[in-house]
């Protein structure tokens, strides 16, 4: 008989997740994934801004809306809708449902698909609650995953670039990231054509997903007509459309306006599914609050959806957090409230829009620095490429002390008018190679 062999319980986890373990025999010799090195860059941006005590630095990485004093921004209507909680005789913590509360869902399903929606009116449209966009991006690619019939490989196509997590999201669960062109660095842009190009080139029924309104990371929307282009091939192809919306109202401050392109695929007949999150627009983001839509063809094919979205949803987080979908579920089902909402979202876009219009002016009137910089106008909601390369972005950081990706993203909720000037300033330096 072989001697028994005594492993450690280090030796013990590494047999059994190979891939995970840091040393020796089960080392992993797999690279760090591009969407896992890219939030790993703006952690550590994060960390090196916080660590800095220059007085006039600048966090230009920050994904979340800041006031003029660059501070978090509670919105009058969430504290509204608070007070009426903790004043509610009748509240308790029980569990939700598994597919979430009633109230927020439909109200949700309302706000991105229209309250006049066909699929709501026919009943087409199933609803759950998840742990924000991020959760509902998650279990929309994890039913994906186990119910969509794939002609080929399991992939979807995702914009190139688009927000880091989407493909770890979709390779844990089973799912290849495939890239398709969209931002288009000659002009800082759209590349319609090659979006196009690979809607019409990719095999029947490929999943593509698309960012509803205010592209993260580019800022870069196709417009209407555009979006009528992609949606007849999209048909033709009888591709599957796969909504991500993190930003509606927060673009344009028009909520209507930012669910057009939904509502039109919608009313077109697409299949697809949307991802709905309340961090930004709500700015409930540590509450973690969003909603999974999917639209079917027909009612019978909604409630087997709807059957076993209950199925994935229990398996994982078995009952939604309450605390956000009741804050939110009185804002979108009481009319005043509702109203006040409005208000605060027109509040930060405007601000936003604000510091595009400012920037832009200081670049073109003032410092008349080399280029274009219309894009800075053109682009829309909290990001922008500004179209500088690796080497002047890390000048703004070494130099000035203003922080962003290298790829020249900002997030325009960093800035404000106590800054504005100043990263405009450092801008024009780097542009010109005065540095």
């Amino acid at each position: 008989m072989p001697p028994i062999q005594i492993l450690s319980m280090n030796q013990k986890y590494g047999r059994m997740f190979p891939l995970l373990h840091p040393t020796g025999e089960y080392k992993t010799t797999t690279q760090l994934s591009p969407s896992l090195k890219v939030m790993d860059s703006i952690f550590k941006l994060t960390a090196a801004y916080k660590a800095d005590t220059f007085p006039q630095k600048v966090n230009l990485g920050v994904g979340a809306y800041r006031d003029d004093d660059n501070k978090p921004w509670v919105l009058p209507v969430i504290k509204k809708a608070t007070e009426i909680l903790l004043n509610d005789p009748n509240l308790d913590h029980e569990y939700l449902p598994i597919t979430g509360l009633p109230e927020f869902t439909s109200g949700a399903a309302k706000l991105i698909l229209g309250a006049d929606s066909p699929a709501i009116a026919e009943g087409r449209a199933v609803s759950v609650q998840t742990i924000s966009g991020t959760g509902a991006n998650h279990l929309g690619a994890l039913f994906l995953s186990k119910f969509y019939h794939w002609d080929a490989p399991k992939q979807i196509y995702l914009s190139n670039p688009t927000w880091a997590n989407h493909h770890a999201i979709l390779r844990n669960v089973g799912i290849q990231p495939v890239d398709y062109p969209y931002y288009d660095p000659a002009t800082i842009g759209l590349d319609f054509k090659g979006f196009i190009g690979t809607l019409q080139s990719a095999a029947p029924r490929s999943v593509f997903l698309l960012h509803a309104c205010a592209h993260n990371p580019t800022g870069v929307d196709p417009t209407r007509d555009q979006w009528k282009e992609i949606a007849e091939v999209i048909i033709a192809k009888n591709h599957y459309a796969f909504f991500d919306c993190a930003y509606q109202g927060f673009a344009s401050g028009d909520l209507n306006n930012d669910a057009w392109a939904v509502r039109y695929f919608v009313e077109k007949g697409v299949p697809m599914l949307v991802c709905q999150s309340f961090a930004k627009n709500a700015g409930l983001y540590g509450e973690r609050i969003g909603a999974l839509h999917i639209v079917p063809p027909t009612k019978d094919a909604a409630d087997r959806v709807r059957s076993q979205l209950s199925v994935l949803q229990r398996s994982e987080i078995s009952n939604p957090p309450a605390h956000g979908a009741r804050l939110v579920s009185l804002i979108l089902n009481d009319s005043a409230l509702f109203d006040d909402w409005n208000r605060d979202i027109k509040t930060m876009a405007e601000r936003i829009i604000s510091m595009r219009n400012e920037l832009y002016r200081l670049l073109t009137e003032e410092l008349k620095t080399p280029g274009s910089w219309v894009h800075i106008i053109n682009q829309i909601g909290m990001f922008s490429f500004t179209g500088i390369n690796p080497s002047q972005s890390q000048a703004l950081i070494d130099t000035f002390h203003i922080y962003l990706t290298a790829n020249g993203r900002i997030s325009m909720a960093g800035l404000n008018t106590h800054n504005i000037r100043y990263f405009a300033e450092s801008l024009d330096k780097v542009v010109r190679g005065q540095v």
